[in-house]
């Protein structure tokens, strides 16, 4: 069995929370902090942890940091770890041989750090070039030629900086032996999630659902692993409903996702940007973070009702489990 062939294996039905870096308001990450979030995290019912990634602000961490969040998380969690690789904030990358190089590199160094594996950030300027198609698989394969790493296509909903993938690159993408899956993270773009998992039936890879706003219904459309920020705190809500969804207990699937549905009301809305700040105030709530480390210095600023709203949905939720 391949090492792409084993992680889909190891991953097929599992959450992997999208994970949060803790940071005053400065920035500085809290690695004390980090430590005793990682072990909590790490005590849930996960198939491993995704790094890096948007909900960790992986791009605008320094390499020192980047480096520091890793090293934490693999000595915490002993199941995959699946690192989010692109373009700095810091390279400053003005073409996209930069953009490209960057990529690979940030992938290399996840690699040299114990990943388990990659997941590409889109590179946007594809979207407009005439083989930004075959560039954006050609990139795929360099980051796995270089790594030596499985690697996940990340379809992100241009919100954050992403693009829509065609169904076609969809097919491209898992077609490539390196390739371990694709995540889905479209927003509110029930067509396009739908379009991008039919593209992906059929091919054996994971169907990753990063739809934090619809993730019950992109599992009845065919999703079958998790990664999202969403699982960031209380990551019991979300491994409910993928738990129940795959024992085929329709009744629990249902009470579970309506669950889910009404947390993810209250953190995942506009700005969409300030889902990170929400998270971390969810995860203080929740006792995983102190309150001096619970700050997204890169997200808007959202008002004082905001965080009243979240904290009065995890109470009622918690009220319905008593």
């Amino acid at each position: 069995m391949s090492a792409t062939e084993n992680l889909v294996h190891r991953l097929r039905g599992t959450v992997l929370p999208a994970v949060a870096t803790p940071m005053d308001p400065r920035g500085v990450v809290d690695l004390g902090a980090l430590r005793g979030y990682a072990e909590r995290i790490a005590a849930e019912r996960i198939g491993g942890v995704a790094v890096w990634a948007h909900t960790g602000r992986g791009l605008h961490l320094s390499e020192p940091d980047r480096e520091q969040v890793l090293r934490i998380w693999r000595e915490a969690v002993d199941g995959p770890i699946v690192a989010g690789v692109g373009v700095p904030r810091s390279a400053r990358a003005s073409n996209l041989r930069e953009a490209w190089d960057a990529t690979v590199a940030m992938a290399v160094h996840a690699a040299g750090l114990g990943a388990d594996a990659v997941m590409v950030y889109p590179l946007a300027q594809f979207a407009a070039r005439p083989e930004g198609e075959r560039e954006a698989v050609r990139l795929h394969e360099r980051v796995a030629e270089a790594s030596g790493l499985p690697v996940l296509g990340f379809f992100l909903h241009g919100e954050a900086g992403g693009y829509p993938y065609p169904p076609s690159l969809i097919r491209r993408l898992l077609a490539l032996p390196s390739a371990a899956g694709v995540k889905l993270a479209t927003l509110d773009r029930a067509m396009a999630c739908q379009d991008a998992i039919r593209a992906a039936e059929g091919s054996g890879k994971l169907i990753v659902t990063g739809e934090d706003r619809m993730f019950g219904p992109s599992l009845m459309w065919g999703a079958d692993t998790a990664l999202v920020g969403i699982a960031a705190a209380r990551v019991g809500l979300t491994s409910s409903v993928l738990a129940a969804w795959h024992s085929g207990d329709t009744a629990a699937f249902v009470r579970a996702s309506a669950r889910l549905d009404r947390f993810a009301e209250s953190t995942f809305l506009e700005p969409i940007e300030g889902y990170v700040q929400r998270m971390l105030w969810a995860a203080v709530w929740e006792g995983l973070l102190p309150e001096s480390a619970a700050h997204d210095p890169y997200g808007p600023e959202l008002p004082a009702g905001e965080r009243e709203a979240v904290v009065r949905c995890l109470e009622t939720l918690a009220k319905e489990e008593d």
